[in-house]
């Protein structure tokens, strides 16, 4: 089933839409993404998706494919609202870089100038090891290297006993901490539990995928005087009209908030809850309530159309139908490479990325892959994704929702990039 989208209705502003022809894209080309989402839907590796495209600020493509109940025989509209987990860390980013540029936050600035549980930290080494060896840290770790993910801190789920239940004597120090129990923990205690044990390496000489983005949403709560929730709500959701993101689904939207999938052991899907998958230290319940822990991680909720929203606000360098939110150039430093030569590429698939603030940037041109140097992203751990090509000034998201996730993207990119007929 394919449900065609309600561009006027879910956009707020008839005048964001466009035919594809008006801004350089095919639209007979862009009539092969729902048969590319439908191939994976009839594989059963997805109940159903979204997708939105936009060029130059407009949107040109918006459909919703599949189920969002598969059950209750509910069909996926492009209002259906998803948990986007990890794709709330740019969004985190954006909320700290704009304290930094109202002077509130230096990118250089050691954590400990706010957080000061955070300062003085003895460094593991070897933490893979039984045998575990401490050292005095070289430096704090910085607010830049929060955005950037060369802290030292450990990932959602590596070191924190979900691998060997403790096996290693540095997970047996997370676990202890209750690093693995974040969930029940507002972010303030978050960071006195992790100023209780080592980093996993010397801040700026490694790059690890860390939970960097709860502590930017604590440094956000400090240095703003708002609750993390507030601040995002009152200075990025409400100037964007982002009018269903939070940290919860409120009842009266619960019946569009999708069902997470999963596989099931004969083959095929089942509904699952989000802590089956093993998600890492969000609930199922934190997002049909309202959460104690405000993860900048993956605590988010949202729609195809108020990401979009958030996306074209970057692709027009900050500002977005009469709001500015960032200036012209500190986008362009968020979105550009900001690891050092001997950190390059990261070691997360697809191949070839560096890192920005708060965004993975493509930094060489891979022969099997379309994306151009220069294009940024993220995803979600649940199935949600999005990139944008300044190149080509283009935004895309994809969003579904199963564990572990299918990278729509890599099956939609090479149909989307062909579908561009002229350059901006």
């Amino acid at each position: 089933m394919v449900a065609k989208a309600q561009i006027e209705e879910h956009s707020y502003n008839a005048g964001w839409t466009t035919a594809p022809e008006s801004v350089g894209l095919s639209a007979e080309d862009l009539q092969r993404i729902s048969p590319t989402i439908r191939k994976f839907i009839d594989e059963e590796k997805i109940a159903g998706a979204v997708t939105i495209v936009a060029r130059r600020g407009r949107v040109v493509h918006f459909e919703a494919c599949g189920m969002r109940d598969r059950e209750a025989r509910v069909p996926m509209d492009t209002d259906t609202i998803f948990r986007i987990y990890s794709m709330t860390k740019p969004v985190v980013a954006v909320a700290a870089m704009m304290l930094y540029e109202e002077g509130s936050l230096s990118l250089h600035a050691p954590v400990a100038d706010f957080v000061p549980e955070l300062g003085g930290l003895k460094v593991a080494v070897n933490p893979d090891t039984e045998e575990l060896k401490l050292v005095d840290s070289t430096r704090d770790m910085s607010v830049f290297d929060l955005l950037r993910h060369t802290s030292g801190l450990p990932g959602s789920n590596r070191y924190l006993g979900r691998y060997s239940g403790g096996k290693f004597p540095m997970e047996a120090l997370y676990m202890k901490a209750g690093l693995h129990r974040l969930n029940e923990c507002n972010l303030q205690e978050m960071v006195e539990r992790l100023g209780t044990v080592p980093l996993l390496f010397q801040p700026g000489t490694q790059w690890h995928y860390s939970i960097a983005a709860d502590v930017l949403a604590r440094l956000i709560e400090v240095v703003s005087g708002l609750a993390f929730d507030k601040f995002l709500a009152e200075r990025i959701f409400q100037p964007l009209h982002m009018k269903d993101t939070g940290f919860y689904v409120p009842p009266e939207k619960i019946d569009r908030l999708a069902r997470m999938y999963g596989p099931a052991p004969g083959g095929g899907l089942k509904p699952i809850h989000a802590a089956e998958g093993g998600s890492g230290y969000t609930s199922e319940t934190s997002f049909i309530t309202q959460p104690k822990f405000l993860s900048g991680g993956g605590g988010l909720v949202s729609t195809a159309s108020d990401f979009m929203r958030f996306c074209l606000m970057l692709t027009g360098d900050g500002f977005l139908e009469g709001v500015r939110l960032l200036k012209a150039e500190t986008v362009e430093m968020m979105t550009s490479n900001q690891l050092p030569e001997g950190l390059l590429p990261i070691n997360r698939k697809p191949e070839g990325r560096g890192f920005g603030l708060g965004f993975a940037v493509r930094v060489t041109k891979i022969d099997a892959n379309p994306s151009p140097v220069g294009e940024y992203e993220w995803y979600g751990g649940a199935g949600t994704e999005f990139w944008i090509s300044p190149r080509d000034a283009l935004a895309v998201i994809a969003l579904s929702q199963q564990l572990p996730m299918q990278q729509l993207g890599q099956s939609l990119r090479p149909v989307i990039y062909a579908a561009i007929e002229e350059g901006i």
